[in-house]
């Protein structure tokens, strides 16, 4: 039995078994096709490519200007389809190892704008909301902007942490704890809040809560934004963590080093610092410019 007809018993198998839909199946099998084609023309066997092979189907649908995840999503398929033939003993072992995905790069998350962010602010106070709850969000959007805070990191406070001194310790990822200096306006915002919430004074209790009394839950910060975002008409990458994203590429901006805030954010790899605190091109050649010696001369 050829690989080709094998095609057919898996896209059959897949709509039977699996219920892939049609639509599914369709590219499972366009996907195949392409390699088993790719093969043919080489007068290779199908079940006797190599990474020689591999490299060379990898150029050929590059050359087509096929995105990266439609490469993964293809190579996928074909390595899929090769599990089933061997598990259904049509083929014996093959090596498919050679059949992975070049690693994507990791999109670069997007800032928001100083005078964005500044318009939120506005933003919230038209609302019409109670004053503790223009308290709230002022403070918990001013937190995670001026420390860099992961949502969850700002949301875990609880009232003992408060109020703020001039540094603020965070348990992050791992549990690994940090350090983090605050700013007069996130000591304001927050002692503003405190004067005002009508949440319990426990140690143990929540920082931040929730309209009915318990503890405020992520998707609440993220339907403000969603709020502020559809209100001020801001791009669709306006999110709470695109504030976390703005603290880190504002302080860079700033001729902040990298290394300070890769410890701010709590990342344990300097590429991922660097990822997040991508910048236009211009700043960074301004700060070259300003701060590099051979620059003065």
């Amino acid at each position: 039995m050829t690989l080709t007809s094998v095609l057919n018993i898996w896209l059959e198998w897949l709509e039977r078994e699996r219920r892939s839909s049609p639509k599914t199946c369709e590219a499972y099998a366009r996907d195949v096709k392409v390699w088993l084609g790719f093969l043919d023309d080489r007068s290779c066997p199908m079940d006797q490519f190599d990474r020689h092979h591999a490299r060379a189907f990898l150029g050929f649908l590059s050359d087509k200007n096929m995105a990266p995840t439609s490469i993964a999503r293809m190579l996928s398929s074909i390595r899929n389809y090769y599990r089933f033939a061997m598990r259904e003993q049509y083929v014996s072992n093959i090596d498919l190892s050679p059949l992975k995905a070049p690693r994507a790069k990791a999109p670069l998350p997007k800032s928001v704008a100083a005078p964005d962010i500044k318009d939120m602010f506005r933003c919230i106070k038209e609302l019409g909301q109670p004053a503790w709850k223009e308290a709230r969000d002022i403070a918990v959007l001013t937190l995670i902007y001026g420390t860099g805070l992961r949502i969850s990191e700002a949301l875990s406070l609880t009232r003992g942490d408060a109020p703020f001194g001039d540094w603020l310790r965070i348990t992050g990822k791992g549990g690994k704890m940090r350090d983090i200096p605050v700013l007069d306006i996130v000591r304001a915002t927050t002692d503003h809040w405190l004067s005002l919430s009508p949440a319990s004074d426990d140690p143990k209790a929540p920082l931040f809560i929730a309209n009915r009394g318990g503890a405020l839950h992520p998707r609440a910060v993220q339907r403000l934004v969603e709020t502020l975002r559809y209100r001020l008409g801001l791009d669709n990458h306006t999110t709470p963590h695109a504030l976390r994203h703005a603290f880190a590429t504002h302080m860079l901006a700033g001729g902040g080093d990298l290394r300070a805030i890769q410890a701010l954010l709590g990342h344990a790899s300097l590429s991922t610092t660097q990822r997040y605190t991508h910048v236009d091109e211009q700043a960074l050649t301004d700060i070259h410019r300003a701060t590099h010696p051979r620059a003065k001369s």
